[in-house]
């Protein structure tokens, strides 16, 4: 009799003249063997992740794109993938090709960029499925990369910018309508009173003075000049 001993992340498939010994896998820890009549294999239970490679894909709208994944998954029954498949590994990652093909060739250019949570989400739950009889667990997928052709990313990106301009216009014409608002508002305003008139005058004269450097000089309104010559005059004749 052989003493074997697991890790902690490993379990042991024992086969003893040909057959799974009841009980299912082993460990952690020590097992023991017959020398003869037994043999075993060690299975990895830690989460294990891999790429997708990039696959070209034609959407539903008839739009080539290259997207490429990632997927994390563990063996959670080391019993059924020793004895359901010959490699679990190896059908999981082409299985997860075909899925990424199968479920993107449904959407459309649109919902691929904007739905790849849904997306992910849609592939994990149809792997976990197809995976479940080799005692395998799909914990997460992930689009990792969705790549346009270089004709329709121009296209894109000159639809974006022509977007942008058009924003720009409609704000522009926006502020615009404003300021005539208010201009026709202060219109009214200055009609009402004239006086205000000449206090936004002297005022756009001190700020040019301020800006400038510089002294202006501006004739005095004649109905000011009329009051000051009215007071001297009647001044004199009292004298």
């Amino acid at each position: 009799m052989c003493i074997k001993i697991i890790k902690e992340y490993e379990r042991a498939i024992i086969f003893r003249l040909g057959r799974i010994l009841k009980g299912g896998a082993k460990g952690p820890g020590l097992f023991f063997v017959l020398p003869c009549t037994d043999s075993f294999i060690k299975v990895d239970m830690r989460t294990i992740s891999f790429d997708i490679p990039p696959q070209e894909i034609l959407t539903k709208d008839s739009v080539t794109v290259n997207v490429d994944g990632v997927v994390y998954y563990r063996v959670q029954n080391a019993t059924l993938a020793v004895a359901n498949i010959t490699n679990a590994d190896s059908a999981t990652r082409l299985l997860a090709q075909t899925t990424l093909r199968n479920v993107l060739g449904t959407k459309s250019l649109s919902e691929i960029l904007s739905d790849r949570e849904e997306i992910a989400h849609s592939m994990q739950v149809t792997l976990d499925e197809a995976t479940d009889n080799w005692g395998i667990k799909v914990e997460r997928v992930e689009i990792k990369d969705v790549k346009l052709p270089i004709q329709l990313q121009r296209a894109m990106a000159a639809e974006a910018e022509a977007a942008r301009e058009a924003r720009a216009k409609v704000i522009a014409a926006e502020g615009e309508m404003n300021a005539s608002r208010a201009l026709k508002e202060a219109s009214i305003v200055i009609t009402e009173s004239p006086a205000a008139l000449q206090l936004r005058y002297l005022q756009t004269l001190t700020t040019i003075a301020a800006e400038k450097n510089s002294t202006i000089v501006f004739p005095l309104p004649i109905n000011i000049l009329q009051g000051l010559l009215g007071q001297t005059t009647g001044r004199k004749a009292q004298v």
